[in-house]
């Protein structure tokens, strides 16, 4: 026990709703609009004294919850579900730092609130992530209330000195690795001094205009670019991440030839391939691979790694990749729920970890120790995170080391979403050089700065 404990004493949920300026291609569905969570927790420590904290995220319902029940109802169940986890936070009574209330609270009453939700709306099930992506806005919140308790930046806050548990407490090393996490914490894991400027990733979506004769006449009359030459040219992006289909080998690879082409004539130097869960077999990513080095070798030797093609499920899917990931790096995104999926993601084969905030704060750290004591590469994937929700997910990418810096992306998809934010932020919400730039946040907790972005809410939900 510390005397910086914390439990939570109050809880508001915010529904923010967000138009997209052009759609966005997750797997077989199209998404044209969504829905961010925004939370703000009170917590208070033993001796009494209370703070506030802020976090939020898009409650992205095609990526969490692949399903045929309509995505309308499953964003109202995702926000009715978010709506019970206040009230279950606090009732919880849950107290310790940060870290120990997330992990306490994922592995006990996360569960047992998913499964009653679950019960009472009948039908389709909400899977566990989307239950994980709705507390995730919770967790940031706790992080960053914490840090404001403390006037600390949050990723001070993450050894000895606050925390009553080390890493054995929440993770375990490989058998026979000889790692041993006793007496370590999440600050040994951690770039301390963590660069102000990330190079950045630029989403090509499935359904994105490259060249002229991909418009349709259909796309938005604004200020902001429509072809992938003309993104690549006032960003000044050097790094691209392609959207594959996953069931249509030759729309892959000619997507793979395409975007790859018009990005090495504009001085793209890396590229990465993202096939949303939607292959079954390690043959069909090899095939796209072989056919690239031996036809396209410059476009196969550009491309940095591979992104989860294989049904996010591990447990239910165990596949052998070694195959792919003899070929090139095999990232871990939807399937890293945590350090544990993460462990037997390295038993089948897989390569790295895709973190993202969105899968909680508390969990993406967890994960984050536990590839880097393996010796696991690590990126810092986006949900499309505007607003507040950008900022803890570029911290990360910033402590975490990454291989090739952040992908950002919600200024391609709802440029309009977060000019509140902007003006206090500018560099983290136009990419320009290709970098985000991290320089302006600062203070206690993430370094929101939220009371001079001034952004006004709803009611509370």
């Amino acid at each position: 026990m510390k005397p910086t404990d914390i439990r939570v004493t109050a809880a508001s949920v915010y529904f923010l709703p967000v138009t997209m300026r052009v759609p966005l291609k997750f797997g077989p569905e199209t998404v044209t609009s969504v829905s961010c969570l925004r939370v703000k927790v009170a917590v208070t420590d033993r001796g009494g004294k209370s703070a506030e904290g802020w976090g939020e995220t898009p409650l992205s319902v095609s990526w969490v919850w692949p399903s045929t029940l309509a995505v309308s109802d499953r964003l109202r169940r995702m926000e009715e579900f978010s709506r019970r986890l206040a009230q279950e936070l606090v009732s919880s009574g849950l107290e310790g730092h940060p870290m120990e209330i997330g992990a306490d609270f994922i592995h006990g009453p996360l569960a047992a609130t998913l499964k009653a939700a679950n019960t009472e709306a009948g039908g389709p099930e909400m899977p566990y992530l989307g239950s994980l992506v709705a507390f995730s806005a919770f967790d940031i919140a706790i992080h960053d209330a914490f840090g404001h308790l403390l006037n600390k930046d949050v990723y001070d806050t993450y050894g000895p000195d606050f925390m009553s548990r080390d890493l054995s407490a929440f993770i375990h090393a490989e058998e026979g690795s000889g790692i041993d996490f006793r007496g370590r914490y999440p600050q040994d894991y951690l770039v301390r001094e963590a660069p102000k400027q990330l190079p950045v990733w630029h989403l090509v979506g499935g359904v994105d205009a490259l060249e002229a004769c991909d418009l349709t006449g259909s796309e938005p009359k604004d200020e902001h670019p429509l072809l992938l030459a003309d993104w690549i040219q006032r960003d000044g992006l050097t790094c691209l991440k392609i959207k594959l289909r996953g069931t249509d080998a030759a729309w892959d690879y000619e997507r793979m030839v395409r975007v790859g082409r018009i990005g090495l004539t504009n001085g793209v130097r890396w590229l990465s391939a993202d096939f949303n869960c939607t292959v079954k077999d390690p043959e069909y990513v090899n095939a796209i691979t072989d056919r690239l080095l031996a036809d396209e070798p410059e476009i196969y030797a550009r491309t940095l790694y591979v992104e989860q093609p294989f049904p996010y499920d591990l447990e239910a899917h165990q596949i052998d990749v070694r195959s792919v990931s003899a070929r090139k790096p095999l990232f871990l995104d939807e399937s890293a729920h945590d350090w544990e999926f993460v462990r037997l993601g390295r038993r089948l084969g897989w390569s790295g970890v895709a973190l993202k905030t969105c899968k909680t704060q508390t969990g993406a750290l967890l994960s984050l120790c536990w590839a880097k004591a393996h010796g696991m590469p690590l990126m810092v994937q986006d949900l499309t995170n505007p607003m507040l929700a950008i900022i803890p997910h570029v911290r990360l990418a910033a402590h975490a080391g990454t291989i090739q810096g952040v992908e950002c992306n919600a200024m391609q998809f709802y440029p309009d979403a977060s000019v509140i934010e902007e003006r206090i932020h500018p560099g983290l919400y136009r990419r320009r050089g290709g970098v985000v730039d991290l320089s302006t946040l600062k203070g206690s907790g993430f370094g929101y700065r939220i009371d001079e972005i001034g952004r006004k809410l709803p009611e509370p939900s």
